[in-house]
């Protein structure tokens, strides 16, 4: 990677390892659904709002389509899962299931034919099903409905994520990192509204919590995805979305050190067999030929 991608590669996982902090008080102010439109409609409006202040030419030549798409998925799917799940099963389990989103991406490219299966990949694989497995049967809380609706919730969560960001390298493959970005937010944004009718506001928002609202949807969400979006076309769906790795361990130190959440010793090794997968998954791990 060139210097600029390592940089960005680094912020984003200190910011979307960060966020999990704001996103417990977001969720609680605005509620799981008013939380993903609000932050949604303000980073993409925000980020078109800049784009004319500086002039900056915009080109959506690929159409509304391919936008609403990512918008649906790696937007309003991803975000709406997450705002769900986090507030249920914890910071720092949400985040270890977020490192799975690499193992769906490896699929995803297999079924498209934009990446070849091997069976260094295939082992991958396996490790990180059974690490799922791990994280979601031993659990240091108890198993009630809620829990496992909310680990279901992260698992649609991280499809979502990686069927976006797949999606868009295929079909967005020549639109700009801005244009994605700002198309996506606005679209994902508009697809949850509705939903608001289902799952309103639950209180009156302090205005602390407009802070953390902003703070979330500006620095953590429109300025990141411009970077990511500007990485997936840099370097790839696949290895972009490792970035989940390191966003992971940001996240589960917030978590277990600020939060004070509890883990299993073996949900922190599901945990580790979940990235050992994914490493193999995305080629940072490789075996040993003989073994191969």
């Amino acid at each position: 990677m060139r210097p600029r991608d390592i940089a960005s590669y680094t912020f984003l996982a200190f910011a979307w390892g960060l966020s999990f902090v704001l996103l417990l008080h977001v969720v609680a102010a605005f509620g799981w659904i008013g939380a993903v439109t609000f932050r949604s409609l303000i980073a993409g409006g925000l980020l078109f709002g800049v784009a004319r202040l500086t002039r900056r030419r915009l080109a959506f030549h690929a159409g509304w389509l391919p936008l609403a798409v990512v918008g649906a998925t790696t937007v309003a799917g991803q975000l709406i899962g997450l705002s769900y799940a986090t507030p249920r099963i914890g910071t720092a389990m949400a985040a270890i299931f977020v490192a799975a989103i690499p193992l769906f991406s490896m699929i995803i490219a297999q079924i498209w034919g934009l990446e070849r299966i091997t069976p260094v990949r295939t082992l991958g694989l396996a490790l990180g099903t059974i690490g799922i497995i791990m994280l979601v049967g031993f659990p240091a809380v108890p198993v009630t409905s809620a829990f496992l609706i909310g680990c279901l919730a992260m698992i649609g969560s991280t499809f979502s994520a990686a069927f976006g960001s797949n999606y868009a390298s295929r079909h967005l493959a020549g639109t700009g990192p801005w244009e994605v970005t700002i198309g996506s937010f606005i679209a994902g944004g508009i697809i949850a509204f509705p939903l608001l009718w289902f799952v309103p506001v639950p209180t009156t928002p302090q205005p602390i919590d407009y802070l953390y609202l902003v703070a979330l949807a500006t620095l953590m969400s429109a300025l990141t995805y411009v970077l990511y979006f500007g990485l997936v076309k840099s370097i790839g769906a696949t290895a972009a979305i490792s970035v989940e790795f390191a966003v992971t361990v940001v996240a589960v130190l917030v978590g277990a050190l600020i939060l004070d959440e509890p883990l299993t010793p073996l949900q922190l090794l599901g945990g580790g067999v979940i990235i050992l997968g994914c490493g193999l998954v995305l080629g940072i791990l490789r075996l040993p030929k003989a073994a191969c």
